[in-house]
């Protein structure tokens, strides 16, 4: 606040100095350095009230401005360790791959930036522009080893997203909202509270960035607000898309598009509801529906005119923050309708397309449902000592357990028994201050491998014993306002 009042002086002792230059007052000619001639006193007088008056109504409008403005945003960076294979073929013949060496991996998995604005009269303008693994990046250089050709070449992986931009209008004091724009789709814990600070493991909860689209943002209109203890959102969208949707992901890739707009020929609907009636605890209840099918630039045909790849999704999740313990949990599952036709048409058109360069789709079967739940419990261990209590500092020890399963029925779930995870991890979280906190974590991740009943490993059905994939990660978070 001290800093920040030290700024905005002498920004305005810039704004009357740059007012007195413009009256004339103190003006040097910087051809001839000389001065002009000095004015009468009266009109000297007026000037500088006249200046005076200018200078307070520029420091004014400017702190109003400041005051209206709000700069923010949040960011991690992780060190894992992985003590298993990282090759794409460690699940179709875990055999060969049970011996691998571990490897290791640096990580900006999001960085954003938040900026909004107050416009007064119930309005607000909200953005965030989102870093994902560091960003995307390429240059044009010029190859020695083509003949001195120009090519463009990929630099580094990674994604920019504009992951919100909204106008709001608030009605009767917040109980009712209504924003249009680039919004933040509520489905599940992870999608409607998604900054770091809000689950103690170095990446976000795996199940639910999984199964459903993480961080979910869409082009839609919402409707929303919060009365006594509630409070709802209820939104409209463009549908997913179901060429998108793959075996071991389900619909995570649903909300993204390949072109410069997203295609729009099915609709959706998504709600959520908070309560907050008890003290220190937060119940929440999500949904979403809409059809997946034909939602791209192309047509099907006849034989597919009654599939409309309907997807439904129900989210429970909660927090309990008091006694110095934070409890969170979530429970979701999702049913997809004509799975097994969707999957048809996805394996014609792989057939049809695998040689196609730049097909942005994945054409892979489909589960019918899928699930996901998770629950996590952390101890503030500072809470026990006073010093560090008054110091806002906070040292929590953390459990957390998982499962998801991207292919929980369908057809094809024999042959993707690999999507059927569990993890757990522990570690501690250390916040030196409220802002910034410090975490390390070992993780767990496991697949069950039930009696195969005597069936030959050449058998359709034989149950392959994937290899269990333990980790070691550190982070450090950054969450907050900067204005």
């Amino acid at each position: 606040m001290k800093n920040r009042l030290i700024i905005m002086a002498l920004m305005a002792a810039g704004i009357a100095t740059g007012s007195m230059a413009q009256d004339g007052s103190s003006y040097i000619d910087a051809t001839t350095g000389a001065t002009p001639q000095e004015p009468k006193m009266e009109q000297q007088a007026s000037n500088d009230k006249s200046a005076e008056k200018s200078t307070e109504e520029r420091v004014s409008r400017f702190m109003d401005g400041v005051s209206r403005l709000h700069i923010g945003g949040y960011g991690e960076a992780v060190m894992s360790r992985n003590f298993y294979s990282q090759s794409f073929n460690r699940y179709k013949y875990p055999e060969r791959y049970s011996d691998d060496p571990s490897h290791g991996r640096f990580d900006l998995p999001h960085v954003c930036l938040n900026i909004g604005y107050d416009f007064g009269k119930g309005w607000t303008f909200g953005s965030e522009i989102e870093f994902e693994h560091g960003g995307a990046g390429t240059a044009v250089e010029i190859e020695a080893e083509e003949a001195g050709e120009y090519e463009a070449e990929v630099e580094k992986g990674g994604e920019v997203n504009l992951e919100q931009f909204w106008i709001n209008k608030e009605f009767w004091q917040g109980k009712f909202n209504v924003k249009v724009g680039e919004i933040i789709v509520p489905v599940g814990y992870s999608n409607a509270y998604h900054e770091p600070q809000n689950f103690f493991t170095c990446y976000r909860p795996e199940g639910e960035a999984t199964i459903m689209p993480n961080t979910w943002h869409q082009v839609g209109l919402s409707l929303w607000g919060r009365i006594k203890d509630w409070r709802y959102e209820a939104q409209f969208l463009s549908g997913l898309n179901s060429e998108s949707f793959t075996a071991e992901d389900f619909a995570h890739y649903g909300a993204t598009s390949p072109y410069e707009f997203k295609v729009a020929n099915n609709y959706a609907a998504a709600a959520r509801v908070d309560n907050y009636s008890v003290k220190g605890l937060r119940i929440g209840l999500s949904g979403y529906y809409g059809y997946t099918f034909r939602n791209t630039l192309r047509t099907p045909g006849t034989k597919y005119e009654d599939v409309t790849g309907a997807l439904g999704i129900i989210a429970l999740d909660f927090t309990l923050n008091r006694w110095n313990w934070i409890v969170r949990g979530n429970v979701d599952y999702a049913h997809f309708a004509d799975a097994d036709a969707i999957s048809s048409y996805n394996q014609a058109n792989w057939t049809h397309h695998k040689y196609q360069d730049g097909n942005p789709h994945h054409y892979t079967n489909i589960g019918k449902n899928a699930l996901a739940y998770g629950f996590e419990a952390g101890y503030n261990i500072f809470s026990q000592i006073e010093k560090l209590k008054k110091s806002n500092q906070r040292l929590y020890i953390f459990g957390r357990f998982e499962h998801y399963n991207t292919m929980a029925s369908g057809t094809y779930q024999s042959q993707y028994k690999y999507t059927k995870r569990y993890r757990y991890a522990f570690g501690l979280n250390y916040s030196p201050i409220r802002q910034i906190t410090f975490k390390g974590e070992y993780s767990y991740r496991f697949f069950k491998k039930p009696n195969n009943n005597g069936l030959e490993s050449d058998s359709p059905l034989y149950i392959q014993p994937y290899n269990n994939e333990p980790s070691v990660s550190l982070s450090v978070t950054y969450q907050g306002w900067f204005l």
